[in-house]
């Protein structure tokens, strides 16, 4: 076996790690884990010597792909997120509001100022 066969064996054992700790999982990574299998078997085909071996004819050519193995590890739960903790500074609408106020003040003010002095 050849170095870049040990490569790709041991990315294919990673990724069936990884679909087999998503198989015990709820959600979206529980339902790649399936697909994520079939890669990792995918994969431990492309190895070089393998290619070179079809190529020559001495490895089969037809191989039907065979169903995915995935061995779910027990199901995690979820550890609860801690909750954020609030600086007490000022309700973000009241903040809001009084910008909008003083704005309007100050759009009033430039406006009355500005009839003050006419440029005719």
């Amino acid at each position: 076996m050849t170095r870049l066969d040990q490569t790709i064996d041991r990315a294919a054992d990673k990724l069936q790690e990884l679909a087999d700790k998503a198989a015990g999982q709820n959600g979206l990574k529980g339902k790649l884990a399936e697909p994520l299998a079939e890669d990792a078997a995918f994969l431990r085909k492309l190895k070089p010597s393998l290619v070179a071996a079809r190529a020559r004819g001495e490895a089969p050519t037809d191989d039907q792909p065979g169903p995915a193995t995935v061995t779910p590890v027990t199901p995690v739960t979820p550890e609860p997120k801690p909750r954020r903790k609030r600086n007490g500074g000022p309700n973000p609408w009241l903040v809001a509001a009084g910008a909008l106020v003083a704005g309007v003040a100050l759009a009033k003010l430039i406006d009355w100022r500005g009839h003050a002095h006419p440029r005719d």
